[in-house]
This record gives C-alpha cells, sequence and structure tokens, in this order.
C-alpha cells in the first residue's frame, strides 16, 4: 500500500510539473521576476498634449474585469507647479476623492515662509477613472511634462493561474488518498504533501490577487513644486526676452537682499574690523618719522685727456 501511494503522489507531482511547463519560468513561479509581454512609454509635452490620455482605452475598467481580456497595468507620473501651492494641493486631494482613488503615499518638504514647499504624492486610481483624474490634475497646477506607460502581465497572469488549477487538482487527489489510506504512517506521509500543496496554493492566489489590483487600480505619481512665477511654455521670442529682462531685476534684487542680510548677520565681525583699522591707523601717525639726511654734493668727472697749454682750441673768425 505505501509503495502505491509513493508511485501516485510521484505521478501528481509528474502532472503538475507538465501543467506549468508552457509556463514563464520565474524564482517564485510569480509574475515579478517575468518578462511583461509588452511594455510601452509615452511622452507628453504639457502644450501640445496637455494632460488626456491617449493610452488607457475607454473600456479600461470592464478590460479590467473580464477574464478574457488583456491584463494591462496603466502608470502614469506627473511633474508640475503653481504658485499658490495650498491651492492646489487642496485641488488634488479633491480630485482623488471625487475618483475614488487612494493615497498611497504622500511627502512634503519645504517651509511657507521661504515658499519652496514640495510635495511628492503617489496615487492608486481606478482605471476607470483614470483618464478623468489627469483631466483633474491638469486642472489644478501648471502640469510641465507627464508620462505614461503600459505594461502587458497577460501571459504571467495566464502562468499563475495555470499552476493554480494544476495545484487545485492536485490537492484533490491528495484528499482523496487520505481517505483511502489505511495507516497512520500513510496519513501522515499524505497530510505533509497536503501542507506543502497549500502552501504554493496560497503563495499563488496572493500573486494573482495583487496583479488583479495592479490591473484595477493605476499608480500616479505626482510631483508638484511651489514656484513664485510658472515656467512659460510656448512663448514667442519676445516674451522670452521680456521673462530674460525681467528674471534678470529678480535675480539682482535677490542678491541685494541677500548682501543686506549677510552684512546684517557679520555686523559684529564688520564692527571689529573698523576698529582694528581705526586703531592700526592711531599708532601710524604717533610713530617718529625719520630725519633725511642731506645728498652729498656731486663733483664732475675728471677730463680722460688733461688739456695742456697752448693746446686750446682757436676761436674762428
Amino acid at each position: 500500500m505505501k509503495k502505491r501511494i509513493v508511485r501516485i503522489t510521484a505521478a501528481l507531482c509528474a502532472a503538475a510539473l507538465l501543467a506549468g511547463c508552457g509556463s514563464i519560468s520565474s524564482k517564485d513561479g510569480g509574475y515579478y521576476t517575468t518578462e511583461a509581454a509588452a511594455q510601452e512609454s509615452y511622452n507628453y509635452d504639457s502644450a501640445a498634449g496637455g494632460t488626456d490620455s491617449g493610452l488607457v482605452p475607454e473600456n479600461a475598467a470592464e478590460a479590467a474585469t473580464d477574464e478574457t481580456a488583456q491584463k494591462i497595468i496603466y502608470n502614469a507620473s506627473l511633474s508640475m507647479e503653481s504658485t499658490d501651492f495650498d491651492t492646489t494641493r487642496e485641488a488634488l486631494m479633491t480630485a482623488v476623492e471625487a475618483n475614488g482613488a487612494w493615497l498611497e503615499s504622500t511627502s512634503l518638504y519645504g517651509t511657507e515662509k521661504d515658499h519652496d514647499r514640495t510635495a511628492d504624492y503617489t496615487v492608486r486610481v481606478p482605471v476607470g477613472s483614470y483618464r478623468a483624474f489627469l483631466a483633474a490634475v491638469g486642472d489644478a497646477g501648471s502640469v510641465l511634462n507627464i508620462s505614461e506607460s503600459a505594461e502587458n502581465i497577460t501571459s504571467s497572469y495566464i502562468d499563475v493561474q495555470a499552476r493554480l488549477s494544476a495545484l487545485e487538482a492536485q490537492r484533490d487527489r491528495l484528499n482523496a488518498l487520505a481517505d483511502q489510506a489505511e495507516t497512520t504512517a500513510d496519513l501522515l506521509e499524505i497530510e505533509s504533501q497536503l501542507s506543502d500543496v497549500q502552501y504554493q496554493l496560497e503563495s499563488y492566489t496572493c500573486q494573482l490577487r495583487s496583479m488583479d489590483q495592479q490591473v484595477s487600480y493605476s499608480t500616479v505619481d505626482i510631483y508638484l513644486r511651489e514656484v513664485a512665477t510658472l515656467t512659460p511654455t510656448g512663448v514667442t521670442f519676445g516674451e522670452r526676452i521680456a521673462d530674460a529682462f525681467g528674471g534678470g531685476w529678480d535675480a539682482f534684487v535677490g542678491f541685494l537682499q541677500g548682501l543686506v542680510i549677510a552684512l546684517v548677520y557679520l555686523w559684529p565681525v564688520l564692527l571689529i574690523a573698523v576698529a582694528v583699522v581705526f586703531i592700526l591707523r592711531k599708532v601710524w601717525k604717533k610713530r617718529p618719522k625719520k630725519e633725511k639726511l642731506p645728498k652729498p654734493a656731486q663733483t664732475p668727472p675728471p677730463a680722460e685727456y688733461p688739456v695742456k697749454p697752448g693746446d686750446e682750441p682757436k676761436p674762428k673768425y
């Protein structure tokens, strides 16, 4: 009887291996290490394409729940700026609530006093509300750029489903063998194999549930930055020249303000430096001046050839 059980168990294991031999292999049998069948990436300019998604189809919500449809994960990443940081944040939170989305993570940096605040949001959006959510984000602030990607995990999804079906069939056969076991040793061996099969079933079930969630909920990453002036997009050459003049003046005013603030911070050092210079000048003035010695009289150099009497040059008439 024991040999019979061992042969049956070996046959079941071989059947499970054959069921998954045509699938894509991975480290844990999951989809995380498999290569996606298709992956595309799109970049949109805010002036040309706005935040209207041309990647997600209109029937994306129905396709996410249809068992025969392609399993595609849609993701997006946006970079935006605003001169009214608080208002833009409130508009983003309103868009999250209005579209049935939820915040997966959020981070805030900077201070309101310095007007240098930034925010990072990771939002999970139902695939049916994906396009509407992007449109609401575009209305909340100035979108500088947006990128979208689509990852097709249909082959990995089918692989996990096939493994689940094979394991469920193996579990049913082991349960039937457990009912026919004649000895305690046989029963313990069957229960040990059932425990291994049940562990794999739970692992693949979690992977399948995670894939369903990623297909049903898109991930949107948003980066928001507070600015004094919005970055110009689609402007003419004259407008760019005017913006350059304005930016130069703002930079000059900012430099003067920074210089004044630096001088205020350094007033003790400047006061000490002025006092040291004043003392050195006083000490230098009190030092006695050195008397200048008279220069010795210079004597004419001797003639090279002495003139003899009678050799004087005669005057010409």
